[in-house]
């Protein structure tokens, strides 16, 4: 098979260069993807470059979601039989022709959608879910602060936010990604190049949960932003991930100050927060209340140039490699 690797193991897109391995085989409890198309998201930036190798026992290529075709199934899968579509959540592997997977992380593409559109939603709908829902304990009439709205976690978080009943306010850089975060559905949409933020997400009522994916310079903002018994979940640290913080403010408001990774959880964390997300989220994408903007695809071949376009920081929505 056809896999993108990292030429001397780091680097700048120049070095994604395409190579051929042997194509896996599944063992107990695994499948096998024939890859129709798979999600580009920012952890692979960060593995390229060196800052996040991939958890014992994933492949070192990198791709965190795909979409495709059931291969091969193992001893002990009941579920799915070779060329069911599927969508899978993976720790490694997707920029392949073929993905080896846990079963237990595998979700049907729901009716309507194309492999593109679902190799937009596993990484992005699994991260939104166990950080806003199940960490940050958005509710219905809740107020959820999104940082970097636009971005490929920001649009999910915006849609499924919604689909829960939840207002949005969403804040992000220019005045066009501003107008792109209403339209898809935030309540309260904020450039931030521009606008005061405090003030504005002040008059907008505060916040009870915040997705920060800014880190330091932030800080500040987000302590002023939450109610009493906010809730404020870090997923990137995009400014730097040193920051001070009263403490004494987060007594007095009952804040809650958490955040996580997805990719180092162990297989039976990620094979119940599939189940999870198949069991609330799923549904919203297959209704279209949920559904990721898709801003651009690229051959597989051409990942460097993919990589290239999600550093711009321009885009708004998924970039997605067509296998």
């Amino acid at each position: 098979m056809r896999v993108i690797e990292i030429e001397n193991g780091a680097g700048p897109a120049e070095a994604l260069k395409i190579a051929e391995r042997p194509d896996p085989a599944p063992g107990a409890g695994q499948v096998t993807i024939r890859v129709r198309a798979a999600g580009v998201n920012r952890p692979d930036l960060l593995q390229r470059t060196g800052g996040y190798p991939p958890p014992p026992g994933a492949s070192d290529v990198m791709g965190l979601e795909v979409a495709g075709e059931i291969a091969a199934v193992g001893a002990n899968v009941t579920r799915w039989r070779v060329g069911d579509r599927v969508c899978a959540l993976l720790g490694g592997g997707g920029y392949a022709e073929t993905a080896l997977v846990d079963a237990r992380h595998v979700l049907p593409i729901p009716d309507g959608l194309d492999y593109v559109q679902a190799a937009a939603l596993p990484e992005t709908v699994f991260t939104v879910f166990a950080n806003v829902f199940e960490a940050g304990g958005l509710k219905a009439g809740q107020t959820l602060l999104i940082h970097g709205a636009t971005s490929g976690i920001g649009v999910t978080a915006i849609q499924m936010a919604k689909a829960a009943g939840a207002r949005v306010i969403a804040t992000s850089r220019g005045a066009e990604k501003a107008a792109a975060a209403r339209a898809l559905g935030a309540d309260v949409s904020l450039d931030a190049k521009t606008d005061d933020l405090a003030a504005e997400i002040a008059k907008a009522g505060g916040a009870d949960v915040v997705l920060d994916m800014v880190g330091r310079d932030y800080a500040e903002l987000n302590l002023n932003a939450l109610k009493a018994g906010g809730r404020w979940v870090v997923i990137a640290s995009l400014t730097g991930s040193r920051a001070e913080i009263d403490l004494m403010r987060i007594m007095l408001k009952r804040l809650v100050l958490t955040g996580s990774t997805l990719r180092s959880r162990p297989a039976d964390e990620k094979a119940r927060l599939a189940a999870a997300v198949e069991a609330t989220a799923w549904p919203w994408v297959a209704s279209g209340a949920v559904r990721p903007p898709v801003q651009a695809t690229f051959p597989l071949e051409h990942a460097a140039d993919a990589h290239r376009a999600l550093e711009t920081g321009d885009h708004v929505g998924k970039i997605v490699l067509i296998v």
